[in-house]
C-alpha cells in the first residue's frame, strides 16, 4: 500500500502549480483544528463508514482528507490526562509527565491524597454557578513539555489565538498547553462551562452569554434529562456533541478565530467527550455506540458547513485522532469466544495489601492502608510508613509486584480447578506483566516493543508504585461495562486523519501514530517542534510545495 501513497503523491506533482502556502507567521492556513473523540477506536470510522452521508461530517476526512488505517500509540498509559497531552505535546509520558488522570502526592501533613492532573491550588475556578466550590483551580501546570499551540504561540510573539475546549478539563488544557489564550470545560453538575484564573479574571462576554443562554436545558431536553448530573446524563448522548459543538462556534465567533487582525494562524483544540461518557457503560460494540458516531456525523457536517461560511475551509487545517481505544466488554467476549474477564481492584488491594503485612511486620500503618487505590495501569503505595521502618523504595516496589502476581495466580488456579465440563468455561484473571517505577526510572526493561512502551510510559509523577498490564480484554470493573489503560493493540488503536489544502486525499495504511500530529502540523506552519517531541512529519499525504512559494523564516536552519 505504500505504493498508493506513492503513486497519490505523483499525482499530485502534475497538479496545477498553485502554491500550497501554510505558515502561521502569513496567516496560511488561517485556523488549525485539533479534533479529539475520546474513547474513539481506530476501526470505528472504516466499520461505520457505510452510514455516513454528509459531505463534511466524517467523509470530510473520510473522502476529502488523508485517512490513515493504522494509527496506534507507543506507549502503556492509555487514559485520557495522557492521551491529551500526548496528541498536544508529541510525546509520551516520559516527555510530557502525565501518567494519569490522577496519582497520589503526600501532602504537608504527611497524609497522602489524590491530585488529579490539572488542579493547581495557585489558582481559583471561574463561571461556576453559585454556590459551587471554586478551589482548587486548574493550569497546565504538572505538564512537563511544549506543545504545537505553545510554539504556535511563541513563534508570533503571543499574537495567535490558541483555545481548548472539551466537557473535560483535561482535555481541553493539556491539549491546548501553557500559552493558550483559554481553555474551557464544563461543571459538571450545571453543564455551565466554566475555566480558571490561570487565563482569566471573568469568562469573556460571549461565554457568559452562551451560559445565560437557554442551550443548556435545550440540551437537557433533547438528551430526556430534566434532572441529575449534566455531564453524566446528557454527556452520554448525542445531544452533548451538539452542545460542545456549538459552544466552540461561539469560541470562534467570539474571539474571532481564524479572521486574526495580526495576520497569523489561530488554533483550536476540540475533545468531544460524549464517545467516553457512553462507552464506558455500553462498549465499543453496542448499538447506541453507533448510533453516538452516527450522529456525530450529521453534527460534524453542520459543524464544519458553518465554518467553510465563516472562515473557509479552504483556509481550514483540521487533525482528527482519540486518546485512546477501548476493549470489548466481558459480555462481549464471551460472546464472541474470546478471553474477557472483568476484574475486581477492590479484592486485589485486600490480597496485596495483607502481603506487605506479612512481608513487612515492622512497618507501622498507623491504622492507615498501605495500598492506595489504583488508577490502572499504576498501583501506588503509601511511602512513608515504609520509609520510617528503613525500607528501600524498590524493596517496597518489587515485594508489591510480587504481590500482584501472586494474586492473579491464585486466580488462575482456581479456575484451573473446575471439574471437566462440557460447556465453556469463564477465563480466568490473568496478568502479563508488572514492572516497578524504579525499573522504569533505571530503564531495566526488555529490550523489546512491549518493553518500549513501558519506558514511554515513565513519570515522575508516581513513584512507590507498579505498572501492570493484565491480560487479553481484561480490566476492572463490570461484565456489562467496558474499561481501557493497557498496551494492548485494541486500546492503543485511534484514527489518524487530517484535511486541509495541504494534504493529498487518500486511505494510507502506513504505520503512523497520535504524535506525528503536532510534529505535522509543527512542520507545515514552520514552528519548532514541541520541546519534547518524538512525531514523525507525514511528509506522505503532504503536498509538494511549489518553488519558492513559502519556506523556513529567513535565516532558520534544517
Amino acid at each position: 500500500m505504500r505504493l498508493l501513497s506513492c503513486a497519490l503523491a505523483a499525482a499530485a506533482l502534475l497538479l496545477p502549480s498553485a502554491a500550497v502556502h501554510a505558515d502561521a507567521y502569513n496567516g496560511s492556513p488561517k485556523l488549525a483544528i485539533i479534533l479529539v473523540f475520546d474513547q474513539f477506536r481506530g476501526d470505528y470510522l472504516d466499520r461505520y463508514r457505510a452510514d455516513f452521508h454528509a459531505k463534511n461530517g466524517w467523509n470530510l476526512f473520510l473522502k476529502q482528507g488523508a485517512h490513515f488505517t493504522d494509527c496506534y500509540y507507543d506507549y502503556a498509559n492509555l487514559v485520557t490526562a495522557a492521551g491529551h497531552s500526548t496528541i498536544g505535546t508529541g510525546s509520551y509520558t516520559n516527555g510530557h509527565g502525565i501518567p494519569l488522570n490522577q496519582w497520589w502526592v503526600t501532602g504537608p501533613n504527611g497524609v497522602p491524597h489524590e491530585i488529579t492532573s490539572v488542579e493547581d491550588t495557585r489558582y481559583t475556578m471561574v463561571g461556576m454557578p453559585a454556590g459551587q466550590p471554586v478551589s482548587p483551580g486548574a493550569s497546565p501546570h504538572n505538564e512537563l513539555a511544549s506543545t504545537v499551540g505553545d510554539e504556535l504561540e511563541l513563534a508570533t510573539n503571543g499574537k495567535a489565538k490558541v483555545y481548548g475546549v472539551s466537557f473535560k478539563d483535561r482535555a481541553a488544557i493539556l491539549t491546548s498547553g501553557h500559552a493558550s489564550k483559554g481553555a474551557f470545560w464544563t461543571d459538571h453538575t450545571s453543564g455551565a462551562w466554566i475555566t480558571s484564573t490561570y487565563w482569566m479574571q471573568q469568562l469573556p462576554p460571549w461565554a457568559a452569554a452562551f451560559n445565560a443562554s437557554k442551550r443548556a436545558a435545550e440540551a437537557r431536553r433533547e438528551a430526556h434529562a430534566d434532572t441529575g448530573e449534566f455531564y453524566d446524563r446528557v454527556g452520554r448522548t448525542p445531544a452533548s456533541v451538539s452542545y460542545q459543538l456549538d459552544f466552540a462556534k461561539a469560541l470562534i465567533q467570539g474571539e474571532q478565530m481564524g479572521r486574526n487582525p495580526a495576520g497569523v494562524t489561530d488554533m483550536l483544540t476540540l475533545s468531544i467527550s460524549s464517545t467516553d461518557i457512553l462507552g464506558h457503560g455500553v462498549g465499543p460494540d453496542s448499538p447506541e455506540q453507533r448510533a453516538m458516531i452516527d450522529a456525530a456525523d450529521a453534527q460534524l457536517d453542520a459543524f464544519f458547513t458553518w465554518l467553510d461560511s465563516y472562515v473557509g475551509l479552504q483556509n481550514v487545517v483540521v487533525a482528527l485522532s482519540g486518546d485512546h481505544g477501548v476493549a470489548p466488554t466481558e459480555q462481549q467476549s464471551a460472546r464472541i469466544g474470546m478471553p474477557g474477564a472483568a476484574f475486581s481492584a477492590p479484592k486485589m488491594i485486600a490480597f496485596v495489601e495483607a502481603a506487605l503485612e506479612k512481608r513487612f511486620p515492622q512497618v507501622d500503618r498507623h491504622g492507615r492502608s498501605l495500598v492506595l487505590s489504583p488508577e490502572l495501569p499504576w498501583l501506588q503505595i503509601q511511602p512513608e510508613p515504609f520509609q520510617a521502618a528503613g525500607v528501600k523504595e524498590e524493596d517496597a516496589e518489587e515485594a508489591t509486584a510480587e504481590a500482584v502476581r501472586s494474586f492473579f495466580a491464585e486466580q488462575e488456579l482456581a479456575a484451573a480447578g473446575h471439574a471437566v465440563s462440557a460447556e465453556r468455561l469463564p477465563e480466568s484473571q490473568r496478568v502479563r506483566a508488572v514492572y516497578t517505577a524504579s525499573q522504569m526510572r533505571d530503564g531495566r526493561l526488555p529490550n523489546d516493543p512491549y518493553g518500549l512502551r513501558v519506558q514511554n510510559s515513565y513519570s515522575p509523577y508516581v513513584r512507590w508504585a507498579v505498572h501492570m498490564n493484565l491480560g487479553l480484554f481484561q480490566y476492572p470493573g463490570s461484565a456489562a461495562g467496558a474499561g481501557h489503560y493497557s498496551q494492548n493493540a485494541y486500546d492503543r488503536h485511534v484514527p489518524l486523519d487530517l484535511f486541509g489544502a495541504a494534504f493529498v486525499p487518500g486511505t494510507y495504511h502506513d504505520p503512523v501514530a497520535p504524535v506525528d500530529i503536532a510534529a505535522t502540523f509543527a512542520s507545515l506552519l514552520r514552528l519548532n517542534q514541541p520541546s519534547a517531541s518524538v512525531g514523525h512529519v507525514l511528509t506522505q499525504v503532504m503536498r509538494p510545495e511549489a518553488a519558492g512559494s513559502t519556506g523556513p523564516v529567513t535565516g532558520a536552519g534544517h
